[in-house]
């Protein structure tokens, strides 16, 4: 980089030298403009002491005596800085281009076609008589000027003649409407943090006068460099440029991130820090705890409420931040949305993170790539993959050796075990050797944290409680405050120097009670009063005792503030109706679930903008009210809330908020515009197919503004909070009716499927609450159709109306409300259910057999084991994927929750035992001993003792707590990990189990016995015999079951050993049996593909569940006995209703009792043949889906059928060796031919032969048909579906998406017919208009 600087030689400038390091460059200025041909000066003059005469030279003088006058040596102008015959150097330069305007002390641009001359003498009085002219400046529409505007710290503008115009602080809102760019753009927002289309829009209208300059000059912009190839086109440079941002930037358009929750964000902007010689000893504690390198890795500021907790926590990440060490920081606000909650805690330190530490921007991106679905993990997974392990690959050559990051209010985090989880979380930055990370914590002293805080080791962890601080250091701190804002507050009011004077200051400061937001709100509201001095005496007359508590001094400033809101000229009918619109109001606002801007909350209450304005005029004490009405309203403490929605603090019931009311107005509201907002489509798509990550947020905010998006999300949490009595046809009912679909849709579009199930299950507990049996049933009813159709709805939003609506069963009561919004393109479909069935969800994710699965102690989830060597964590309510556990190196086979539900333990065919933390996903240990597969593992009752067994036929149990030595066994420290060895005489065992008193453990063996154990001992109490897979004890211990290899399952009495009942009705292995939780049910899971519900006491058969297509290898009971999830080697887990009695089997007519292996349509396309494992072809009418015959003969599974042309013939070729001829019409076999290994098969268009993968097979004359359907018919048309994994696709466009009992294992398209055959012998038809 060159820069200019004024040489000795009047009027004359000169280059420097080429600096190569960025250290080596002096601070400079730099010109921005706009070229013009020919009279730009060049490198060449410059160097040659030309072009003094061309208009260029003017910019040149303009920018050095602008640099000259702000104390600057040197500038830059890109026409005569750059040598451009060099393209090496251009290249260069191109590339650095952003960085040097960044770099740039001061950013002159220079508006050639803007004159302060040119006015008419009517236009003198006017402050901005050249707007007109700078509204259509050339430089706005130049490619290259977007990241002049938008590097630089400082911009000014000037006119032609060199006069100051304005900065683009100033200017802000004029250059906002000129060129589309946010505010939080032009003050320094980091620029990833608007979308990446988004920042393409800012420079779609502007050009460069060479085409693939549009590229380049965005390279800035994007942060990303690229080879110049000029010639290629603008068109080309574009897709080059798209190529290389999409490549690190897919990740982070994918991440969730909380621009809110940096404490510079432009929301806080206005948010004060510490004023010097304020905090002073505690700050320095702070600066010296950051700046230590020893082991105490958190520091825990606590205090009460209005303490200045969060100022002083602004004032930490400020200083760390001009440091270049602050790695991050999240300012939780409760009810503040996404700031509010944990969701987006981790990504948002992620994106942080890369954005203040470069470095890190790759190895995040990585994390981002290898988990497409990091945002859906736990926190801790997301904390070790995006945080952790980016920062433990950090060295010190690439970027500082310590960082800072700044959490503050965490007591306002909305959970209070996602509060233990972050503690947990954070704690673990003392794992980082590479690069020192600090937390700085700031929070009210609540039990959840102060629990989390001490569970930390002393020496890791700092605390100090900011109200023990002495009363006289905070007192004066508090006095400095009130000097400092209410000298600004005289001046702004013209009142004499040194007003209010130290006395009235000294007053105050006692009056503040030691809290900050006291002086805070009284400064405020002194500043915004007509006379400063009438609000100072309003202040110093309260009758607040000398005795009062903190919290009294601030009841009696915000009656003070509230009071004197009121205009006193005010009539009394116009007081009560001013008091009673503020009241409904600040109602409203404090009862938020997350803060709304000014428009959205006056659209939400159905009240005019400038009426809301107007009764917020005078409250900016207490409310932070943003100069844009699009910014949200805040609060500026949240201690004000707690004093409207208390009567006792609230003393003037004229503003005492009855929150219940607040409620009950909001929901009413909320419901109200929905009903005029939600409409099918209302993101303006109308393919079915398209994908919810289709549309950016941009797309979905334009459709679905905030306030709509509020309603969507919480109206059903207001209803909650209203105490509101629901009856049959209320309005919440009628809503429903109306509008449930569409409110699905749009909660979709939110990416929120799972909060509107929560959300589904609430209203469905409220409304059991009240008498109102019809909406019941409707809520019900909704829940399992969102339950159901959630895959494909998350997925595409418009499938609601789709997938959903079409599979979901025939009496569903959403079914019939919606009937006219099925899709007229559906026209028919082979009969789906009449009820919904016991099946409620399908829980797809995993990629291999699911082995096993275990429902944690409350039921709230579900852990599902797999061959894909992952153990997954679901949310029972909402099917929601919580984490995957990632660690086993082979198969897993079994896992099992402690009873207080905190671990989880993993056995696996990697010949391990793994335990987890529950709450983080954490591995905290791995039990090493077994010496091959480990097949079954189980807690005893009291968490004390682990049992697994193994293929090394032993069974092992593992002290969890202490490892300490019980009785002659051998015994071995946690260290080593073998506890204890139970002698299984070299046989293997299959499945281990516990009584519920932990005495008696149970084991499945090869040699066909089941064992019980005495555990104490170690001894065998009784041998059954049985061959037994798998074995559970009921929870009175009284009975055992077993899961037994011929098909059966049976049940003993645990005191004699004898056989109670043999349960008969599988027809393949049973897997796993499992009681519930009152013994009275049994459920046994079989390779048959079903589970069986049965009664205990009478061994009665009570429910076959259908729906896996794949052998079911485990089932478990949720504690409470209403669900029963199943684990099959079809890769699903099902979650089902265990209290429905109906068969969850899908009703079609005719089925195979076997696979469905082939399916083919006739030339003309009136039937369809299908080929079945069961080892007959059937044939089918399409255009009703009957059944015309059934063709039997085969000895072995049918592979293959194909229709000769004309349709009179069919062939079939089977396992047993032989091809098959049949007459279609009569069904009668024509010909038998042996023939082994037939893969695929087809008539000869002159119907002499049998093409066949082996050969051909001639065809002689059959029973008097020769030749064979030598004219073939007209062929149907050619189909334009098309199946692509689970959618059936119509012209390349996603059109349907297909549940999994309606995915085939075979296809066959006949036109708009679309023919599946189905593992357990099923056929469905599908026919598309």
């Amino acid at each position: 980089m060159r820069l200019l600087e004024r040489s000795s030689s009047a009027g004359k400038f000169i280059l420097t030298k080429d600096f190569i390091d960025d250290d080596e460059v002096p601070p400079y200025a730099i010109l921005s403009h706009t070229w013009v041909e020919g009279e730009e000066v060049t490198f060449d003059d410059l160097t040659n002491d030309a072009g003094k005469d061309k208009f260029g030279y003017e910019k040149i003088r303009f920018c050095g005596e602008r640099a000259r006058r702000d104390g600057l040596q040197y500038f830059w102008v890109d026409t005569c800085c750059i040598n451009k015959a060099n393209f090496t150097e251009l290249s260069q330069a191109i590339n650095s281009m952003f960085q040097w305007y960044q770099n740039a002390t001061k950013c002159y641009v220079y508006l050639s076609d803007v004159s302060t001359t040119k006015q008419k003498s009517s236009d003198q009085s006017s402050n901005f008589s050249w707007e007109s002219a700078f509204r259509v400046s050339r430089w706005f529409t130049r490619g290259w000027t977007l990241q002049e505007l938008l590097a630089p710290g400082s911009v000014e503008f000037f006119s032609r003649e060199g006069t100051w115009l304005g900065n683009k602080e100033i200017l802000e809102r004029q250059i906002c409407e000129i060129t589309g760019i946010p505010g939080q753009a032009l003050q320094g927002t980091p620029l990833p943090v608007f979308g990446v289309d988004e920042r393409m829009s800012w420079a779609k209208h502007r050009r460069t006068m060479r085409k693939e300059d549009e590229a380049y000059s965005l390279l800035g912009i994007f942060n990303v460099h690229i080879p110049l190839i000029y010639g290629e086109g603008r068109d080309n440079a574009l897709a080059r440029l798209r190529e290389v941002i999409d490549k690190p930037s897919k990740g982070f358009n994918r991440l969730p991130y909380v621009a809110e929750a940096s404490f510079n964000s432009y929301t806080k902007q206005h948010q004060p820090t510490c004023l010097p010689d304020t905090r002073v000893d505690l700050l320095r504690t702070i600066y010296d705890w950051a700046n230590r390198h020893d082991e105490m890795c958190i520091f825990w500021l606590s205090g009460l409420a209005g303490t200045g907790k969060s100022t002083i926590a602004r004032t930490v990440a400020r200083k760390y931040f001009e440091k270049k060490r602050l790695g991050a920081s999240f300012f939780f606000q409760r009810n503040g949305g996404d700031v509010g909650h944990a969701g987006k805690f981790c990504t948002t330190i992620a994106m942080q993170l890369a954005n203040h530490v470069p470095t890190l921007r790759e190895d995040i991106c990585d994390a981002i790539s290898n988990y497409s679905d990091i945002a859906s993990l736990s926190l801790h997974d997301q904390w070790r993959q995006l945080v952790l392990k980016p920062l433990s690959k950090l060295d010190g050559n690439s970027c500082l050796s310590g960082y800072i990051l700044v959490i503050d209010a965490l007591d306002e985090c909305d959970n209070d075990k996602n509060v233990q989880i972050i503690l947990q979380l954070l704690a673990e930055v003392r794992l980082l050797d590479r690069v020192r990370l600090r937390v700085f914590l700031t929070s009210r002293p609540e039990v959840p944290i102060r629990y989390g805080y001490y569970q930390l080791p002393e020496n890791e962890r700092y605390n100090i409680v900011l109200h023990n601080i002495s009363p006289s250091i905070i007192e004066h701190d508090i006095s400095i405050f009130l000097e400092y804002h209410l000298r600004l507050v005289g001046a702004e009011h013209a009142q004499d120097a040194g007003w209010p004077g130290a006395e009235v200051i000294k007053t105050l400061a006692h009056n503040a009670g030691g809290l900050f937001i006291w002086a805070a709100t009284a400064c405020r509201f002194i500043r915004e009063g007509l006379f400063a001095d009438e609000r100072l005496r309003i202040l110093l007359q309260g009758d607040v005792s000398a005795t009062a508590t903190p919290e009294e001094h601030l009841n009696e400033i915000y009656i003070t503030v509230l009071q004197n809101s009121i205009q006193p000229a005010f009539s009394q009918q116009d007081k009560d109706r001013f008091c009673g619109i503020l009241r409904d109001i600040l109602g409203s606002i404090v009862a938020l679930s997350s803060p709304l801007p000014v428009n959205s909350l006056s659209r939400l209450l159905v009240t005019p903008k400038h009426r809301v304005d107007r009764i917020l005029k005078d409250l900016h004490a207490i409310l932070e009210i943003p100069e844009h009405s699009t910014l949200p309203l805040r609060l500026h403490h949240p201690s004000f809330r707690d004093f409207l929605l208390s009567k006792e603090r609230c003393r003037d019931l004229s503003f005492w908020v009855d929150e219940k009311q607040a409620h009950q107005t909001l929901v009413e509201r909320c419901i109200q515009l929905m009903s005029g907002c939600l409409k099918q489509g209302i993101c303006g798509v109308d393919a079915p197919g398209v994908l919810a990550t289709d549309l950016d947020s941009s797309q979905v905010r334009l459709h679905l503004p905030p306030e709509v998006q509020y309603a969507c999300l919480y109206w059903v949490e207001h209803l909650y909070k209203s105490g509101i009595q629901l009856n049959d046809n209320d309005q919440v009912h009628k809503f429903l009716r109306m509008h449930f679909l569409q409110w699905l849709e749009a909660l979709s579009w939110m990416r929120r499927i799972s909060e509107a199930i929560l959300t589904m299950l609430r209203l469905e507990s409220i409304a059991l609450t009240f008498d109102c049996p019809h909406l019941y049933a409707f809520i019900h009813d909704m829940r399992r159709f969102a339950l159901y159709g959630r895959s494909a709805i998350e997925q595409a939003p418009l499938q609601a109306y789709c997938s959903a609506l079409i599979f979901a069963p025939t009496r569903s009561i959403v079914k019939k409300q919606f009937a006219d919004n099925m899709p007229k393109w559906m026209r028919r479909l082979s009969k789906v259910k009449e009820e919904w069935s016991a099946s409620l969800i399908t829980l797809e994710g995993h990629t291999h057999w699911v082995r096993a699965v275990a429902f944690s102690p409350r039921g709230t989830l579900l852990a599902s084991a797999s061959a894909d060597n992952t153990v997954r964590l679901w949310d029972t309510s909402t099917g929601a994927a919580l984490n995957i556990l990632e660690g086993h190196t082979h198969w897993v086979n079994s896992i099992t929750f402690s009873h207080d539900g905190t671990l989880l333990a993993s056995a696996s065919s990697d010949t391990t035992i793994r335990l987890w933390d529950v709450a983080t996903g954490a591995t905290l240990s791995i039990l090493e001993g077994h010496t091959h597969w480990v097949n079954s593992i189980a807690f005893s009752h009291d968490g004390a003792l682990l049992v697994s067994v193994s293929s090394d036929d032993t069974i092992r149990l593992w002290d969890v707590a202490t490892g300490t030595s019980r009785h002659t066994i051998r015994l071995w420290d946690m260290a080593t990990k073998t506890l204890r060895m139970l002698n299984t005489e070299s046989y293997t065992v299959h499945s281990v189990a516990f009584s519920h008193d932990s005495a008696l453990l149970a084991s499945a063996s090869s040699d066909n016995t089941v064992r019980l154990w005495d555990v104490a001992t170690g001894t065998v109490r009784n041998t059954l015999e049985d061959w037994s897979r798998s074995v559970a004890f009921s929870h009175d211990s009284a009975l055992l079951a077993s899961a037994s290899s011929d098909d059966n399952v049976r049940l003993w009495d645990v005191a004699t050993g004898t056989l109670r009942n043999t349960l008969k009705g599988h027809i393949d292995w049973v897997r796993s049996v499992a009681f519930s939780h009152d013994s009275a049910l049994l459920s046994s899971a079989s390779s048959d593909t079903t589970v069986r519900l049965w009664d205990v006491a009478t061994g009665a058969a009570l429910n076959t569940l259908e729906g896996h297509t794949g052998g079911v290898r485990s089932v478990a009971f949720s504690p409470d006995g209403g669900l029963l999830a199943s684990a099959s080697i079809d890769s699903t887990v099902r979650l089902w209703d265990a209290t429905i009695g109906a068969s969850a089997a899908i009703n079609t007519l005719g089925s195979h009792t076997d696979w469905v292996n082939s399916v083919v349509f006739s030339h003309d396309g009136t039937l369809l043949a299908s080929a079945s494992s069961d080892a007959t072809i059937k044939l089918w009418d399409v255009a009703t889906g009957a059944m015309l015959r059934t063709l039997e003969g085969h000895t072995g599974w049918v592979k293959l059928v194909v229709f000769s042309y004309g349709g009179t013939l069919l062939a079939s070729a089977s396992d047993d060796n032989t091809v098959r001829l049949w007459n279609v019409a009569t069904g009668a076999a024509l010909k038998t031919m042996t023939h082994s290994f037939v893969d695929f098969f087809s008539f000869s268009s002159d119907g002499l032969f049998l093409e066949t993968s082996c050969g051909r097979l001639p065809l002689e004359s059959l029973e008097g048909h020769y030749p064979l359907d030598i004219s073939p018919p007209q062929p149907i048309p050619r189909s334009q579906l098309s199946l692509d994994e689970y959618w059936v696709v119509r012209n390349s466009e996603k059109l349907l998406w297909l549940p999994p009992e309606y995915r085939g294992n075979c296809s066959a398209f006949g036109g708009n017919i679309l023919a599946l055959g189905h593992a357990d012998g099923r056929i469905t038809f599908m026919e598309f208009g």
